[in-house]
């Protein structure tokens, strides 16, 4: 078997897909261009005659301690005294609405509304910068790097001032180096939820009785990780809320006159507890503003603002502390805060309203020069709009106050709403596209499913050994980055990676196109095989036209938003279409009698009547078994915000969140049921093919290691589900148990595919005399086993070796029989050699991901084994009625249908896991499984997040050589073609076959694969279609470009796992063929058996 030419070219084919999507991500999810600038106190904003804008006049307050929430979202903050039986989250900070209400000069409460994306990094950058962080930042939660823009922080201290910092160490990363002190705490152990708030209470207090601070930033993390763990309405959120109550209760008692707080959340959370997406609930946290001193004229007003933006924040604070405006802000100050224009005479006073939003104006529209001077992302005709509004509005501010006439009532609400529509203009224009980037990307992926499928249809010509290498398109490849990065080197003095890949890929991809334009000719004469092509008829055949389809639909966000429900009716429409097409061709029902077939006049069928109604029954019976596993795992769906009404699944919540303790203990025990029964399925089919019988280390490991690591597994749960503080004299055992329960489940995982890698062979050899079990007249035979039982051994009996080796014992090439006391040969598992060390990879591999997911999950986990099975035995059932090519033939192959049958499934389990192509929906707890006090980087919590998000498209893509296996598993005895002797016909080969045709083995197998990547390919095709053509579409940031992101990872994810998939089968196929070396050496082959040294390897 030429395995490394079948793994070459899949790696040649995966690394052109990883090209082309790089590039278009490059030039679809660009960040904005941040403008090198900073604002200083000496800056003269034009036009004006003043000799400074920043800076000028006493400051209003000396000091600010700013109390961030993390996720208070509204909803907490608000007081309603008509509920008499409040949930969990509500009424719990009364001590906002208390001050409004008693002294509403000194404080107001806010909505406070973020820009997505609502996850804290972005927050943190948007109101400290008055910026708009865009869509692509979400990438950087996980990685926070230094915000060089032009900031809050940076000018406290250009200006002096002390800023004193503690709590969530995401703000050193963010500003290092630019605080006078600083107490940061480890933040994403979303499952500690006292950590970072204890350690802040133990310094606040001291700090601000002290005097060596101006400013006073404190982020508690409390209530978002409890949010993210138990949800808003749990026990454990009314408690942190409390908490909260007290803390800035004790706060507003010593503060001092000259003194604002500011307590702010960054952003709110869903109704199970989770952000980053822009849905209201996401979107809208709470600002409270309060001083001991008078700071608002009065009650609030109908001109004060229903909602208060959070790049408002940057220049309010600004102007209040004296400080000027970050240069690249676009807020608008908060006008209450500000004294009427009136009300502000004398030489030394603050700034009035109008001041205010005049500074504020010409800040933002030098921001609007510098930017449209570098970068012509704002449309022309709307930056023309802009300056002849500002120059309207210059002439009717300078002429008011140089006249010394009062200014005009509309000048304020005039200024208002130009700042309001500079902010909206950059909100819409602030997605910066490359379209060359784009359209190379675009190019580059279109060749690589061109590529792919062309590779599917000549995989028997690519595999064979004068054709198979690859050497001419790396070479393309390499030459033609080359030139492209020495003339980038010498035209531009600098070389742009980009270009260079997307060149050497685009020369690669066509010089393999053209080749194989030059083989398909002569490559169809030689092997007899039908000549390719792509015909419309081809491609509305349903086995391409329903994923083709599948791929159009992604051009509607309707479509994306109800996915995981299209996608199950998808999967079983084609299911549907297999016994009607085999009906449609007469093979699902045994045919009449007809004299002349009986007279030897006609071909014979290939199975008989009774073996047809078997395999009809069978095919039938698993098509019900995938409708009912299909249509429960709906039950485990999630919701997103466009599905009004959906409730999500109650599965998806972690067993630690339930209150119920009988609920909590009937969800267990199916969970753990439900991993028990998937354990007892895969050990009872390797049991049942004689697996098990092996000393080696794979069925080491499905003996041993998959138990323990169930046991592991349902111990972790166990531990987990226990209420928090419920055991307070187990408290240290329990924290031990989280730590150390999943670590071992992770080193039995390890362990156990370690030994699979190491010692694939299922194979039991057994050796015995055959007096007894056959008549002197026959040869001694060599047989393999596939169970322990007598019956199983006559059912599954099938030859050891070789198809020649078979023939040469049946005609009596080795001489000898009973009387000469030869011995003869069992070998138990060598009919599923190739599977079964693949199937227990896989569930191994489940069992791990599964730790990762909520404990419900375990019931969708069976659903997704059983679903599985169930596509591969009406796939082996479909192959049997046709009349398997393999055993007439020799001939390998796994159609279209099959396979794409395998994606659907693959990608209607992402949705039945509880997962969306939305950042909300991630799974943030999988990041602590073993790691309950968080980790020191970001590489592993990212790793494990993304096993978690794409645990679906792994196990598919690993499993995926079973469809290439199972109709040999599955193979008919009597089938047509198939020579031998026995009580009920001839002998079932199963996977040995592969053994006789290593060329046609090599041939299916990267056929096989190549469908499956043509497939998931087509659909990152799509969804980069998707995104290109719409990329001005309203919901482009909100469906568009999250489809994009997860399609193309789960891309990358599935290519990955489908290799190690191919390179465990080309592992096992190397194992088989040491194994026979071993069992025949050389100088026996000629001298004991009398059998030609000439095998097919």
């Amino acid at each position: 078997m030429k395995g490394l030419t079948v793994l070459s070219l899949l790696l040649w084919l995966c690394a052109a897909y990883f090209v082309g999507i790089y590039l278009f991500v490059g030039g679809f999810l660009l960040v904005r261009l941040e403008v090198n600038r900073t604002s200083a106190c000496e800056d003269v904003l034009q036009p004006g005659a003043e000799s400074a804008d920043f800076c000028r006049g006493p400051p209003r307050f000396r000091r600010v301690v700013v109390l961030i929430i993390d996720a208070l979202k509204i909803d907490f903050a608000r007081f309603d005294p008509t509920k008499t039986a409040p949930r969990p989250y509500e009424n719990k900070l009364p001590v906002l609405e208390e001050t409004v209400s008693a002294r509403p000069a000194q404080g107001r409460l806010y909505p406070f509304r973020a820009d997505p994306p609502t996850t804290t990094m972005q927050r943190i950058k948007g109101f400290t910068t008055g910026s708009l962080p865009t869509f692509v930042d979400v990438g950087n939660n996980f990685a926070s790097s230094a915000i060089l823009e032009d900031n809050f922080i940076h000018q406290l201290g250009q200006m002096g001032k002390r800023v004193v910092f503690m709590g969530d160490d995401t703000w050193e990363n963010l500003f290092p180096k630019k605080f006078y002190r600083s107490l940061p705490f480890p933040s994403f152990n979303v499952k500690d939820l006292h950590t970072v708030d204890n350690g802040i209470l133990q310094h606040l207090y001291t700090t601000m009785m002290g005097d060596d601070w101006d400013v006073l930033l404190a982020h508690f993390l409390g209530v978002d990780h409890c949010g993210h763990r138990f949800g808003p309405d749990h026990p454990a959120m009314a408690d942190k809320l409390t908490q909260m109550d007290g803390v800035i209760r004790s706060v507003m008692e010593r503060l001092q006159d000259d003194t604002l707080l500011v307590v702010m959340g960054d952003h709110g959370m869903t109704d199970t507890g989770d952000h980053g997406g822009d849905s209201q609930k996401e979107t809208d946290a709470a600002l409270f503003l309060y001083s001991p001193s008078a700071i608002f004229p009065g009650p609030p007003t109908e001109d004060e603002p229903d909602v208060v933006p959070q790049t408002d924040l940057v220049p309010t604070l600004a102007l209040l502390l004296g400080t000027p405006i970050p240069f690249s802000s676009v807020g608008q100050v908060l006008l209450p805060l500000f004294p009427p224009h009136e009300q502000t005479q004398g030489a030394v006073r603050p700034l009035s309203q109008l001041e205010a939003l005049w500074i504020n104006t010409k800040q933002v529209n030098r921001f609007l020069d510098t930017y449209s001077s570098l970068s012509s992302d704002i449309p022309p005709e709307r930056l023309s709009e802009l300056k002849a509004s500002f120059s309207l509005l210059s002439s009717d501010y300078l002429g008011s106050v140089g006249a010394g006439r009062p200014p005009s009532p509309r000048l304020a609400s005039s200024l208002q709403a130009y700042l309001t529509s500079v902010r909206d203009t950059c909100r819409a224009t602030w997605a910066r596209f490359n379209p060359a980037k784009m359209a190379a990307g675009l190019a580059v992926l279109t060749f690589a499913c061109l590529a792919c499928f062309v590779m599917s249809e000549l995989s028997a010509v690519l595999t064979e050994e004068k054709r198979a290498g690859l050497k001419g398109p790396v070479a393309a490849a390499l030459t033609v980055g080359v030139a492209v990065a020495a003339a980038q080197l010498v035209a531009r003095g600098y070389v742009e990676a980009a270009w260079c890949l997307a060149a050497g890929a685009f020369a690669s991809e066509a010089l393999f196109l053209w080749r194989a334009w030059r083989l398909k000719r002569p490559a169809v004469s030689k092997n007899g095989a039908k000549a390719w092509k792509l015909s419309a008829r081809r491609l509305l055949a349903p086995s391409l036209a329903v994923p083709l389809l599948r791929c159009a639909s992604l051009l509607s966000d309707s479509y994306v938003i109800y996915e995981g429900r299209v996608v199950t009716f998808l999967l079983l429409s084609l299911a549907l279409y297999v016994p009607v097409r085999l009906n449609w061709d007469g093979h699902l029902v045994p045919l009449t009698s007809d004299p002349l077939k009986s007279a030897g006049l006609l071909p014979s069928p290939a199975l008989s009547p009774a073996a047809v109604r078997k395999e009809s029954s069978s095919l039938i019976g698993c098509l019900g078994v995938l409708v009912l596993c299909a249509c429960v795992s709906l039950s485990f769906h999630g919701c997103r915000e466009e599905q009004g009404g959906c409730s999500p699944s109650p599965f998806l919540s972690p067993l630690s969140r339930l209150q119920d303790s009988q609920l909590k203990n009937l969800y267990y025990i199916l969970s753990v049921g439900s991993l028990g029964v998937s354990a007892y399925l895969l050990r009872l089919w390797l049991c049942h093919y004689g697996n098990l019988n092996s000393s080696g280390g794979t069925a080491f490991a499905a003996r041993w290691v998959l138990p323990l690591l169930c046991v592991c597994a349902g111990l972790h749960w166990a531990v987990g589900a226990a209420p928090e503080g419920g055991f307070r004299k187990l408290a240290e055992l329990i924290r031990v148990a989280q730590l150390a329960l999943p670590r071992a489940a992770f080193a039995l995982l390890g362990l156990g595919l370690a030994l699979i890698w190491a010692d694939p062979l299922t194979v039991f050899l057994k050796t015995r005399t055959t007096a007894s079990a056959r008549s002197p007249a026959l040869p001694p035979r060599y047989r393999a086993s596939t169970g322990i039982s007598p019956q199983a051994e006559l059912h599954h009996l099938i030859p050891q070796i070789y198809q020649r080796m078979r023939r040469s014992l049946e005609d009596g090439e080795l001489g000898g029989g009973e009387e000469d006391g030869r011995p003869a040969v069992e070998a138990y598992g060598l009919g599923t050699v190739y599977s079964a060390p693949l199937l227990l990879h896989c569930g191994l591999l489940g069992v791990g991901l599964l730790l990762l997911h909520p404990e419900g999950l375990a019931l969708a986990f069976l659903l997704l084994l059983l679903e599985m099975a169930a596509l591969l035995h009406i796939h082996a059932a479909a192959a049997n009625l046709r009349g398997s090519p393999a055993a007439s033939t020799g001939v390998f192959s796994v159609g279209w249908t099959p396979v794409a049958l395998w994606s659907l499934a693959a990608s209607q389990f992402f949705h039945s896991t509880g997962h969306l192509p939305t950042f909300p929906s991630i799974q943030w707890g999988a990041a602590f499984v073993g790691f309950p006090d968080g980790h020191s980087g970001t590489f592993l919590p990212a790793c494990l997040v993304s096993l978690n998000t794409f645990a679906s498209n792994i196990l598919f893509a690993v499993g995926c050589p079973l469809l290439l296996f199972w109709p040999l598993v599955r193979e008919v005895r009597g089938s047509r073609g198939v020579k031998g002797h026995g009580e009920e016909g001839e002998d079932v080969v199963m996977e040995m076959r592969l053994r006789e045709k290593p060329h046609q083995f090599s041939a299916a197998l990267l056929q096989l694969s190549t469908r499956y990547l043509f497939i998931l390919g087509a659909q990152v095709f799509s969804s980069v279609c998707a995104a290109a053509i719409l990329r001005r579409h309203l919901m482009v940031w909100k469906v568009f470009a999250p489809k994009l992101l997860f399609e193309a990872s789960g891309f990358v994810v599935s290519c990955c796992f489908l290799l190690i998939g191919v390179t465990l089968v080309l592992r096992v196929d190397v194992a088989v063929g040491r194994w026979f070396k071993k069992l025949i050496p050389d100088a026996s082959r000629t001298r004991s058996l009398g059998f030609s040294s000439k095998l097919p390897h």
